[in-house]
């Protein structure tokens, strides 16, 4: 028997029109995958994250998740969460946080779904595979759709970009800690597991 082997781009791109019904259904029925949905109708279908990285994204969301727990204002979220932002993409950070007052906004539907809002604060960590313009337009994406604050963490440059509404992004050499501002009060994260 002969078999062939197809060598796949880490990130699928296929252009599709969905309903979000129709992508709610599909991303239920392969929970193996991670989707997502731009806003210009592609649908990509991205390969899990390696271990390593795998681990640096639970540490990073372990911590938002301990300072969140810790005060109440909000509710944070791991990377297999997706939202569904104003202009009409489904994404899902790496990690992310929504005030408390909005998420309870939100109907118990909606909650159950994927939530019609952008989160107030997300992260994207870049992986060795990821491609830094894309998650930078990633980045804009989210601060242009409502997030107030947003930190791209660069593992292979060793560096970390911050996204503000109305502020150019500023970007910082290889810190230790990065502050949640008056986004997140109080809130530090400890860089040394995750650079």
């Amino acid at each position: 028997m002969n078999t062939t082997t197809i060598a796949l781009p880490s990130t699928l791109k296929l252009n599709i029109d969905l309903t979000d019904e129709q992508y709610f259904q599909l991303c239920q029925n392969n929970r193996d995958y991670r989707f997502e949905h731009t806003a210009s109708g592609e649908l990509l279908i991205m390969s899990p994250t390696g271990s390593d990285t795998g681990n640096r994204n639970i540490e990073l969301a372990y911590q938002l998740q301990a300072w969140s727990r810790q005060n109440n204002l909000g509710k944070a979220f791991d990377s297999s969460t997706g939202f569904t932002l104003p202009n009409g993409a489904k994404r899902s950070p790496d990690a992310s946080w929504v005030k408390i007052e909005r998420w309870n906004a939100l109907t118990s539907e909606e909650q159950e779904r994927f939530a019609p809002l952008t989160p107030d604060f997300v992260i994207e960590l870049r992986s060795r595979t990821d491609s830094l313009k894309e998650l930078q337009d990633k980045m804009q994406e989210y601060i242009d759709n409502g997030a107030s604050l947003g930190w791209l963490i660069d593992r292979k440059n060793k560096r970390v970009e911050i996204y503000r509404p109305l502020k150019e992004v500023e970007i910082l050499e290889n810190p230790a800690t990065l502050s949640g501002e008056d986004v997140l009060p109080g809130f530090v994260l400890d860089l040394t597991a995750i650079l």
